[in-house]
């Protein structure tokens, strides 16, 4: 395991951490390996049921190292073209795990997310920003486009003109404007960060998982599905919950005027 991606877990809820705080968490090859694995493992691991991507130091993530791209520059147009590809594609195991996992994934973002790092962000359910908290995609600024799942998530949160401008201009935005936009739900003190994450996260991993990862499935298929598609879903979805224990639980508890003890099953 490299010590680039830190892993903890705090009851039910595990940390993922970006471990490159000399850089800005910028995205190295171990890292990337690592966050595939681990967001692989808590995606099947019953005792986690809330995710937190976070970022050591003072920034969440920087976006890929450019430092390194430089080794490549005076390589042959094709061989650029064919290696990036590659390198790009590797990571998607890793977004497609975060929208299909059955569990809420909450990015807590202080400093910078830039580049692949907004990315990453846009890829999680939720996101939590520090007051001092800024974004940019700044993809052009290196004559490149976005990766990450940042071009899929982007448009359906803020529109097309919006996206088109933060894609192309590249320009630094502040963590008022990200929740103005919806970018992210919570901006806190930036020394509330830690705390206020954990509140969220721990709320989350005590609800009713079975509900909550369909909720999940339900709001994401919505993008493709017809309306008459979305209502069977709906109705295949409540069906699925009302056969949990956690459905049984919150019938009586609300029945008994209590609070509802959830354990995700």
């Amino acid at each position: 395991m490299t010590d680039h991606l830190l892993v903890r877990q705090e009851g039910a809820v595990a940390y993922l951490t970006l471990n490159r705080p000399e850089v800005r968490n910028a995205m190295s090859i171990e890292m990337r390996t690592a966050l595939i694995d681990e967001v692989m493992r808590v995606e099947q691991d019953p005792t986690i049921r809330c995710v937190v991507l976070e970022g050591a130091g003072g920034h969440f993530m920087a976006g890929g190292d450019v430092k390194s791209f430089k080794e490549f520059a005076e390589l042959p147009a094709a061989e650029r073209r064919a290696y990036f590809e590659k390198r790009i594609h590797t990571i998607h195991p890793m977004i497609i795990a975060l929208q299909r996992m059955a569990k809420p994934v909450i990015a807590s973002v202080r400093g910078g997310a830039a580049g692949a790092g907004l990315s990453f962000m846009l890829a999680c359910d939720m996101a939590i920003a520090a007051d001092d908290a800024f974004f940019k995609l700044s993809y052009s600024a290196i004559g490149t486009s976005p990766d990450g799942s940042g071009s899929y998530y982007l448009p359906r949160l803020v529109g097309v003109r919006k996206a088109m401008e933060i894609a192309m201009l590249g320009d630094r935005f502040e963590a008022a404007e990200a929740k103005d936009l919806g970018l992210v739900n919570w901006v806190v003190p930036a020394d509330d960060l830690k705390a206020e994450t954990a509140k969220i996260a721990n709320r989350l991993a005590s609800s009713a998982t079975v509900a909550l990862g369909n909720i999940k499935e339900l709001i994401h298929s919505s993008h493709g599905n017809s309306l008459q598609q979305q209502l069977a879903m709906e109705a295949e979805k409540f069906a699925d919950c009302a056969a949990s224990d956690d459905w049984v639980e919150g019938v009586m508890a609300f029945n008994e005027k209590r609070k509802p003890d959830f354990t995700g099953q």
